[in-house]
């Protein structure tokens, strides 16, 4: 009996799994449906690729390389996933309304009752949310708002002034982070996080990348999400100290009158209700995670790269401060205004950064909305997508397409100005596929609302910071970090790249800069 007993163990425990992994294994390779696309051998047989990926945060990184190693627009990223690489799936994907969020982003909600705009799987409850919360981020809306950025601008700008007095070198990303902070917890909900000025609020960050970073793996791997609690007994007093704070900013505002000022709230208020079902269980509580989280950061990752690509590209940096200098008279007369929409080399020297270095690390899935009752085949690129299938694009890769962004590593913000005289129409196609191509802000019904502000926010820093101040990269070695590393194999030895990290949005540190005023100019500053 006792033998028995152990071969019965063995069986139950080794023999059974094992047989079961392997025939699955096998299906997943040679009899499902998308079994004829070429991709990496662990993804076709689990999510764990993916998850591993993105625990190393090198999805971006990833997902590049499989596209180059298979020579294929199309790569089988998981079991049931499929990640394109051209301009006509993006389209397909993103530009079609037959299609809405992949079942991956319930693994990024809060609460399944409340989602935040951003992980809304069902199409009427996200098409209400972006009606409302629209309202916050309109061009009118910004007008209003502006004052408020400026002078948070203002306060990123006398740092630099101390740090440099101080001969201080600068890393420009805490920087940009901070400023994003500030002005993202001013337009959702009038609250000064202060963390340009002051250390208590500086912790948000880490929280912030932290939190990112865990939503990105259970993403890609939603099978560990039940281990969530585990993960946040890691950076529990922080994540304590980020829930009260959140609580705290809410509350305040809320005890204020809805019009008290133009905010999110001032907009939301009339959707939600005053009694926010003890506030965690409403709809206010994901939203605002959520301006915190990508509000500010998605700016700081494009504001944080552009310094380090003008820093390495002296020829751009010294045409665009011509630009600056010339174009207006004052530090205090560059708002938003015909003078600064005039700005064309600014506007190409953002797009470029926004190419190159896409702070949206992370791959929109995309399925066919459960409702669909159209009865009609998917297709994506001349590819009929198999019920079932989770399809994207990652922007990464799409805009380092040398088809349609020739030398796509290098940093030209040429590509994006009018050409002088008469084009070819070989050129004048080349350049329609190039803009076809380029979405950083995603397009369709779930196109960031948050474009203006963003665009708003990199210009005026952009252009003041160019006004006020000259920079260049640190000297020796602290002038490294932000850069790859030449003759690294994994994607990151390219040295004139400003290195991204996959946590959903963007994680980055550098590029490390040395300021010096301008001569006469930084007086309005003190």
């Amino acid at each position: 009996m006792g033998h028995l007993s152990t071969a019965t163990f063995y069986i139950a425990y080794f023999v059974i799994p094992l047989a079961s992994l392997l025939f699955l294994s096998g299906y997943r390779i040679f009899l499902h449906s998308l079994r004829d696309y070429p991709g990496p051998t662990l993804a076709k047989i689990t999510n764990a690729y993916a998850g591993w990926l993105a625990i190393r945060k090198k999805q971006h990184l990833a997902s590049y390389h499989d596209f180059q190693r298979f020579g294929s627009p199309v790569v089988r990223h998981g079991p049931a996933q499929l990640v394109f690489n051209t301009p006509k799936a993006f389209h397909d994907i993103y530009m079609n309304p037959r299609t809405t969020k992949g079942q991956a982003y319930r693994a990024s909600q809060l609460a399944a009752k409340y989602p935040s705009i951003l992980n809304a799987i069902d199409k009427d409850q996200h098409r209400r949310k972006r009606k409302f919360i629209g309202l916050a981020l309109t061009e009118r809306s910004l007008r209003s708002f502006e004052s408020t950025m400026s002078m948070q601008v203002d306060i990123f700008l006398r740092q630099l002034l101390r740090s440099s007095e101080q001969r201080e070198i600068v890393n420009l990303s805490p920087r940009c982070q901070r400023l994003g902070l500030d002005i993202i917890g001013l337009l959702s909900f009038g609250y000064h996080f202060n963390t340009q000025t002051e250390e208590s609020h500086r912790f948000l960050q880490e929280v912030i990348d932290s939190m990112s970073w865990r939503i990105n793996v259970y993403m890609a791997f939603p099978f560990i999400k039940p281990l969530e609690s585990v993960f946040m007994l890691c950076g529990a007093p922080k994540l304590l100290k980020f829930h009260r704070l959140v609580t705290d900013m809410i509350k305040k505002r809320m005890s204020e009158g809805k019009d008290a000022r133009h905010d999110l709230y001032s907009v939301l208020a009339d959707h939600v209700g005053k009694n926010q079902e003890g506030l965690y269980k409403g709809e206010l509580w994901p939203e605002a995670i959520l301006f915190i989280m990508a509000g500010g950061s998605t700016t700081a990752a494009a504001l944080s790269a552009a310094f380090f690509y003008l820093a390495h590209n002296p020829k751009v940096y010294d045409k665009l401060a011509t630009e600056i200098r010339s174009t207006f008279k004052s530090g205090r007369d560059i708002h938003s205004g015909e003078d600064l929409r005039s700005c064309k080399y600014l506007r190409a020297c953002i797009d470029e950064t926004l190419r190159m270095s896409p702070a949206a690390t992370v791959i929109s899935w995309r399925h066919i909305d459960p409702k669909d009752a159209s009865g009609e085949p998917w297709i994506v690129d001349g590819h009929v997508i198999p019920p079932g299938t989770q399809v994207g694009v990652p922007f990464y890769s799409l805009f380092h397409n040398e088809e349609y962004f020739p030398d796509s590593f290098t940093w030209k913000p040429e590509r994006w100005l009018d050409p002088p005289g008469n084009q070819s129409e070989e050129e004048s196609a080349a350049r329609a596929a190039m803009h076809n191509a380029f979405h950083p802000f995603q397009a369709g019904d779930r196109s960031c609302l948050g474009k203006p502000m963003a665009y708003l926010e990199a210009s005026l820093t952009l252009a003041r910071t160019l006004w006020y101040f000259d920079f260049e990269t640190a000297p020796g070695v602290p002038g490294l970090v932000g850069a790859g590393t030449e003759g690294k194999t994994d994607g990151r030895g390219r040295p004139n790249e400003f290195q991204l990290y996959d946590i959903f949005v963007a994680e980055h540190d550098g590029p490390n800069l040395v300021f010096k005023p301008r001569a006469g100019v930084c007086k309005d500053l003190e």
